[in-house]
This record gives C-alpha cells, sequence and structure tokens, in this order.
C-alpha cells in the first residue's frame, strides 16, 4: 500500500515539475529573432466588390504585394512580429453581380489603390516551441492580430460615359482631392489586422508558410464610394463632374432619380475592409551563448 502511495506522490510531483521544466528549457537561445519576406495577394470588400458581401471576394481580382517582416520570439507560445508590407486593390461596377447589378451598370464607377502599411502584431502558435532554433516543432500552425497603419490613394480610371473637355478615355484620376461626394478624407488610417497561418520547417534555419489576413479598416473610402451623390455646384474639376456627378454611366437612360443630389451612391453602413493571401519565407538568426572556458 505504502509503494502505491509513493507511486502516485512520484506521479504527481512529477506533473507538477513539468512545467518548471520546460520553462528552465525555454532560455535564451530559444528566445530567437527571425527576418523574412512575404509575397501576397491583396483583395478588397467594398462598394465595388462584385456582391455586397464577403463571398465576393475572388482571387480572380486580387492583385500582387510583397513586404519584409522581423519577428522576435518571447515565450514558447507567443511572439511578436513588424512588418512593412505594399499592395494593390481594385474594384469596378463592371464586375457586378447579384441584384444590385442593374442599378451598378448605371453608376460605372471604378478604382485602384495602392496601399502601404506598416504593422505590428502578437502571434500565438497553437503548438508551443520549448526548444533553440534547430529543435524547432516542424509544422506550427498559429494566429495573430494586432495593430496598422496604412496609407491609400484611390484613382479613377476615364472609362465610358460622357466624358467632360478636359479628361481623355483611359486617363487615371486621383480621386480624393475631387471631394466626388463633396467630402473630405483622411489617406492615412488605421486597421486592425487579424488571420491565421502556418509555418513549416524547411532548413535548420529556414521556414516557409502560408498566411491569410483580414485588415477591418475604420474609413468607407477605400474605393472613393461612401455616401450620396453631391451637387454639381460641389465639384469644381471636369474630373469630380465625371466621377462624382453620375455621367460616368453606361448610356444615356439612367433612371432620372439614380443620380441627383441626395440620392444613394454607395453605403455608408460598413466599413472597407482589405483582406492579404500569401507565403512567407523566414531566415532565423540564432542567438550565440557564451559558454564556460576551462584551463
Amino acid at each position: 500500500m505504502k509503494k502505491k502511495y509513493a507511486f502516485l506522490l512520484l506521479a504527481v510531483a512529477s506533473l507538477g515539475a513539468r512545467p518548471t521544466a520546460q520553462a528552465q528549457s525555454f532560455t535564451k537561445a530559444s528566445r530567437y529573432l527571425t527576418v523574412g519576406g512575404h509575397l501576397s495577394a491583396f483583395n478588397y470588400f467594398g462598394d465595388l466588390t462584385p456582391r455586397v458581401s464577403f463571398a465576393s471576394v475572388r482571387m480572380a481580382a486580387a492583385r500582387p504585394g510583397f513586404g519584409f517582416h522581423v519577428m522576435q520570439r518571447l515565450t514558447p507560445y507567443v511572439s511578436v512580429r513588424g512588418a512593412l508590407s505594399f499592395g494593390r486593390i481594385a474594384g469596378s461596377d463592371k464586375q457586378a453581380a447579384g441584384k444590385d447589378a442593374t442599378y451598378r451598370y448605371y453608376r460605372n464607377l471604378n478604382f485602384e489603390s495602392n496601399i502601404q502599411e506598416l504593422s505590428a502584431v502578437g502571434i500565438v502558435d497553437l503548438i508551443p516551441n520549448h526548444m533553440q532554433a534547430a529543435y524547432r516543432v516542424p509544422v506550427v500552425p498559429y494566429v495573430f492580430g494586432g495593430i496598422a497603419a496604412f496609407h491609400f490613394n484611390p484613382k479613377g480610371t476615364v472609362d465610358g460615359g460622357t466624358i467632360p473637355a478636359g479628361l481623355k478615355p483611359g486617363a487615371k484620376v486621383e480621386l480624393q482631392p475631387q471631394r466626388t461626394e463633396g467630402r473630405y478624407y483622411q489617406r492615412a488610417q488605421l486597421a486592425i489586422p487579424f488571420g491565421a497561418g502556418v509555418r513549416v520547417k524547411v532548413a535548420k534555419n529556414v521556414n516557409v508558410g502560408m498566411e491569410l489576413g483580414w485588415r477591418k479598416t475604420f474609413t468607407d473610402y477605400l474605393d472613393d464610394v461612401s455616401t450620396t451623390y453631391t451637387s454639381v455646384a460641389n465639384l469644381s474639376t471636369p474630373a469630380a463632374r465625371y466621377f462624382g456627378g453620375g455621367i460616368t454611366r453606361t448610356d444615356q437612360n439612367t433612371p432620372a432619380q439614380m443620380d441627383v443630389p441626395g440620392a444613394l451612391r454607395g453605403n455608408s453602413s460598413q466599413k472597407d475592409w482589405y483582406i492579404t493571401t500569401g507565403v512567407t519565407v523566414d531566415y532565423i538568426i540564432e542567438r550565440k551563448m557564451k559558454t564556460n572556458k576551462f584551463r
């Protein structure tokens, strides 16, 4: 009987000692630094997606992106990462589908915008790694979330409709200075990035991975479309009158009340999003540990 109690005590003691042993094994050498790059496909969700739902986000509408990042491991589960990313998003009423397709046929708006993003996120590995880089877990799924600052600059392409003097077909115009809805908006904004990915060990110091991330923004003007049509009196340039005055329509059969001041031009109840899907390549910089010298 005493032997059984002794065995149970040893078992409980070993369970209690396990986290301590793991904590001791997570040394400075386990807190390694990673540098790398990523190639991404940028997509967006807003008023100019094919359908007004997340299901409308299509890889066929994606635009390329790239970036660089630095990651520091803090604990067996947690790392922090800073990244600088560049990409492009785009949308067009010509790709419209669904019950609002006729309305969007007449609206006939389009945009594209470069995105520059600086982000800081926390990463939580779903499988802990207590070891040094060379002995790390070979396949690790993870989730992440954080904060990002980004800059955008929507441009529209002159395409169809009645083109005012001073504009040429195919010309690209910066839309924010035109105040197409009679409003000013900031092109530097904050976003909340979050998502998931997986890292795979392919060499002693190299990981490759895949990652899907969403950016919840606090602006509805990634595409320069948000609220209502403004008065033509507020549209001071040919470009403003073209993109903001309703004359981008495909033909002259536009319903009479569609583009009058105050008529809906976009859906301001939902903010715009952009989404990234990409591959990552990481190189691990190992810490060199000092060893005792014996004489």
